[in-house]
């Protein structure tokens, strides 16, 4: 605690910006007297999934253009130990798919909360939905052969 404020952190990649980034994101913002977002790097991503599709200065604008956050930051690891230290953090928040992943900071006396990010919407799920309906139209392209054309038929 700074002050007699609690000093959230919360981050993530927040590629294609979505419903559930902003949820977690307000999650965040309701347990915090200050709130610090970290923007994963596009190398740090690209460490245990696929790049992102957005640039990773183009998402920190989108964050850091929230009213949400008080101070937006790259992320450079998922080892939070030193900047929990550095930034004196009392909470972490992250999405319930890092289940048991931050269990660690507890040791660091910060509380550490997985939120509930659900089924629905998420960067890798749209990705697969673009990829997948624009290789279902190619595919239709495909089949579909087009009538003979005849140079008569279009006088020019």
């Amino acid at each position: 605690m700074f002050k007699d404020k609690t000093i959230v952190y919360t981050s993530g990649t927040f590629d294609m910006f979505h419903y559930n980034h902003l949820r977690m994101i307000n999650y965040a913002r309701s347990l915090a007297d200050i709130l610090i977002v970290g923007v994963s790097t596009d190398e740090l991503v690209s460490s245990y999934k696929d790049r992102p599709i957005i640039p990773f200065n183009e998402r920190l604008q989108i964050i850091e253009a929230l009213k949400t956050p008080d101070i937006v930051i790259p992320q450079h690891s998922l080892d939070h130990t030193e900047i929990v230290k550095k930034l004196n953090i009392d909470a972490f928040v992250v999405g319930d798919d890092w289940f048991g992943k931050y269990d660690y900071l507890k040791e660091l006396g910060v509380q550490v909360f997985y939120f509930p990010y659900g089924t629905g919407v998420s960067s890798s799920n749209l990705k697969k939905t673009i990829h997948d309906t624009y290789e279902s139209s190619l595919n239709r392209q495909r089949k579909a052969k087009p009538e003979s054309v005849k140079a008569e038929d279009h006088k020019i």
